[in-house]
């Protein structure tokens, strides 16, 4: 059974960051649809490993309110400004790696041509945490360049914005 989280209030819903529009200044080239944001968070390797793949502990982060069964396989949703985001976990493997596909059309199966792969690596160093989440799987897909672009613009975006508010979340948590 997944586990449930359903806060009453999340700081300010930052899913639109996600969502936005951007219009591209400048011919898309392949270097602008990579997906990467890494940070530095002080906090060790085992707490931020719970704040990416507990629900209660996504839900002060990054959604609205987050079910997850975490193992291979297993599937979840997560809820952004409103609007559900069905996910199913694809690695999970204490404390390093967690990955799960998301932005998959309805009624199908996640797969590489017609989802996104979103993978955390953490890497301890001393009683600090590097960060690292890519998304990818949109360059695959059958869009225009600058659709791909856009894409990714978006999500770089959005992502900086979720891993920061995690370091920030954990630099207020002094010895969890």
């Amino acid at each position: 059974m997944p586990q449930t989280y359903d806060p009453r209030a999340v700081n300010a819903p930052l899913g639109n960051a996600l969502r936005r529009t951007p219009a591209p200044e400048a011919p898309p080239t392949m270097a602008d649809t990579h997906i990467e944001r890494e940070v530095m968070i002080d906090a060790p390797v085992d707490v931020v490993w719970r704040t990416v793949t507990e629900p209660d502990q996504i839900g002060q982060w990054f959604a609205e309110c987050v079910e997850l069964e975490l193992k291979p396989g297993g599937r979840g949703l997560l809820i952004m400004d409103g609007q559900p985001d069905p996910i199913v976990v694809q690695v999970v493997e204490p404390p390093t790696h967690f990955s799960f596909r998301w932005n998959y059309p309805a009624g199908q199966e996640p797969a590489a041509d017609n989802s996104m792969l979103v993978e955390f690596t953490l890497v301890s160093e001393g009683e600090r945490t590097r960060l690292r989440v890519v998304e990818s799987g949109h360059e695959l897909h059958a869009w225009s360049d600058s659709d791909k672009a856009r894409y990714a613009e978006e999500h770089r975006v959005g992502w900086g914005i979720f891993v920061e508010r995690l370091a920030m979340l954990l630099a207020e948590r002094p010895g969890e």
